[in-house]
């Protein structure tokens, strides 16, 4: 039998049952769409997160009190055998390769102004932030350079919070009150929208010495370090843990991340939780398989009398298998042509009715669910054609 009349006479028969070619197909349909929106929210969210971390540069890194393996957290958690101080950050100034130390607390308070309160995250920190964090400010001035032992009463606002408590006004040289401590505002931050949930405009920031004071603590959450190139951060994460090791008495009892590290630590998360989900997916594949081996066994069934009329004209064995086995590999090959149509068709909708939500298609997923759809069909395929090649001449047309 030639290729074409072999194509023309398969296309005769799924357009013969369409409505048991259509339910065929869907279920392979479904398999794949749901692999492929699956895979498109994990790669998606991975592109989130590399983007909200990159922008504060990869040559950032956090110093935090406590280590991993030993659970130590800092102030109300327990704390750690030796607390982080401000005469440690000061100590990291003297590392090689530095170029700017933060010395960083932060806790959450009630900012009022006038008449109007908003209970929002105040960080304290010191003057060097803005070059840390890689943010600007929009209005007056960030903290002025000084001593970080000093306590100040002055706050820059975020945007976010400003514009909560003053309106369209300019808050500058306005006071406000965090606490029972009243601030007089210096200088309002240029937006940098959100991180990872966290609204970073919507806040407050203070002396980090002011800070302490103010939420009662003792010691530091962070010690924010940043080295003067990426090519430099470890030679600079070496000489922090043997300054800090040194000051602590031998114990390295403190945790130094830096951006590389913990990108690479949300993509392993990110992608074996992938990884799972796009497997329970592929279950929906399987049920899809299911239903094509189904379909075809029971067509094999109705199509005996067909059968043994092709091997009367001479139709081989061989053809009647590459037959029934076309049959099944053009129903997956439709299922999964449909699959990603429908999912780019959900994620179109999906960006329209929520913005936000990080979606993103990997070229290779999309190849990958065709292959797995065509894989699907062939594997279904093969025992329903075996079992019509199988059929004797004789019989199948006395069944006829």
């Amino acid at each position: 039998m030639e290729k074409v009349e072999l194509f023309r006479f398969v296309l005769g028969a799924l357009t013969g049952h369409r409505l048991r070619s259509a339910l065929s197909a869907l279920g392979v349909a479904i398999g794949v769409a749901a692999v492929m929106l699956l895979t498109s929210l994990g790669e998606g969210t991975r592109r989130y997160i590399v983007s909200q971390f990159s922008q504060f540069g990869t040559n950032l890194m956090e110093v935090n009190p406590g280590k991993v393996k030993t659970f130590g957290f800092p102030g109300a958690f327990g704390g750690t055998t030796h607390k982080l101080t401000i005469e440690d950050s000061e100590a990291l100034r003297r590392v090689p390769g530095v170029d700017a130390v933060v010395p960083a607390t932060f806790g959450q308070a009630r900012v009022e102004a006038e008449a109007r309160g908003r209970s929002v995250y105040v960080y304290g920190v010191t003057h060097e932030l803005p070059a840390a964090w890689r943010v600007t400010v929009s209005q007056g001035s960030f903290l002025p350079e000084m001593d970080p032992h000093r306590q100040g009463s002055f706050v820059v606002l975020g945007p976010t919070l400003a514009r909560e408590l003053f309106g369209s006004e300019s808050p500058l040289g306005k006071r406000v009150r965090i606490g029972s401590w009243g601030f007089l505002v210096i200088g309002v931050m240029e937006s940098k929208g959100q991180l990872l949930g966290f609204d970073i405009d919507d806040c407050a920031y203070i002396p980090v010495a002011t800070a302490m004071n103010v939420f009662n603590q003792s010691e530091l959450m962070a010690i924010d370090v940043v080295a003067r190139s990426a090519e430099a951060v470890p030679g600079v994460v070496a000489g922090v843990k043997a300054v800090l090791t040194e000051r602590h008495r031998g114990e390295e009892d403190f945790t130094v991340t830096t951006q590389t590290e913990m990108l690479d630590t949300f993509g392993r998360i990110i992608g074996i939780i992938t990884a799972a989900v796009t497997a329970i997916a592929g279950i929906s594949l399987f049920v899809g398989a299911m239903g094509i081996l189904t379909i075809m066994w029971i067509s094999v069934h109705e199509r005996t009398g067909e059968i043994g009329l092709l091997r009367a004209l001479g139709v081989t064995e061989r053809g009647v298998q590459r037959l029934f086995l076309l049959e099944a590999t053009l129903l997956a090959a439709a299922g999964g042509i449909a699959g990603v149509g429908f999912g780019f068709g959900v994620q179109i909708l999906a960006r329209a009715f929520v913005p936000g939500l990080p979606l993103a298609t990997p070229a290779g997923a999309v190849v990958a669910a065709l292959v797995m759809s065509l894989v699907v069909g062939i594997a279904a395929g093969v025992i329903p054609a075996r079992r019509a090649a199988a059929l004797d001449p004789v019989d199948a047309l006395r069944a006829e």
